[in-house]
């Protein structure tokens, strides 16, 4: 070809990359959101799912602990105040079944936030999502049924720490103080959820950058 006609080629060439760029930064600016500490979201989801593994991991030796010992982990009726056991066998399997169940989502949505694969990061989505949920659902009964508490209070074991003192207290007080506290937690959670939610967007936002910067390359080479 002609020198012209060269010239005009890799001006085609650099136009479509250009706007690719051009298409691609404002979304890199828009999911590069920062969460706590100052770091980036795709690091604090992997934080995140790092922290929620070694909590899981930890209940998971727990709870294989007490399979191996069961007279370890076994409450007497009298402890208790009623004539049931703590753990039995079905309750035992179900909490092992969760607790791996837990480790697999929290492994996957590290995995994925770190080899920037969105779909990885879903399911540790939905679990924030139906946490959020049943702590919602926890302050709601808190606050139509407020008697509720002092009938779960009647019911703890006579030896556990502070019963007295918290029985004590004003109801109104103490249902007040347990729905700032649960506030403050929903708060939490709503925050870490935000987190996770814009390290997805990043990350898909991210990948569909790159294959339409692809896409564009290949037809202009073409």
């Amino acid at each position: 070809p002609r020198p012209a006609e060269r010239r005009g080629q890799r001006r085609g060439a650099a136009e479509p990359r250009g706007v690719a760029e051009m298409l691609s930064s404002p979304w890199a600016r828009f999911y590069s959101n920062s969460c706590c500490l100052c770091c980036h979201v795709r690091t604090g989801t992997i934080i995140l799912g790092v922290w929620y593994l070694i909590i899981n991991s930890v209940v998971l030796l727990i709870l294989l602990s007490a399979v191996t010992d069961p007279d370890q982990y076994h409450l007497t009726s009298a402890e208790l105040g009623g004539e049931f056991e703590f753990m039995d066998d079905a309750n035992m399997c179900i909490a092992t079944a969760i607790s791996l169940l837990m480790i697999l989502i929290c492994a996957m949505a590290t995995y994925g936030a770190y080899k920037q694969h969105a779909a990885w990061i879903i399911p540790f989505f939905c679990y924030q999502i139906f946490d959020f949920a049943l702590n919602t659902l926890v302050a709601i009964s808190v606050l139509v049924y407020p008697s509720t508490i002092q009938d779960y209070l009647r019911q703890l074991p006579n030896n556990f720490p502070y019963k007295e003192e918290i029985m004590s207290v004003n109801p109104t007080c103490l249902v007040v103080i347990i729905l700032l506290f649960i506030s403050i937690i929903l708060a939490f959670k709503g925050y870490l959820i935000s987190c996770v939610w814009n390290c997805y967007r990043y990350i898909n936002g991210r990948n569909n950058s790159d294959v339409l910067v692809y896409i564009t390359t290949n037809d202009t080479a073409v």
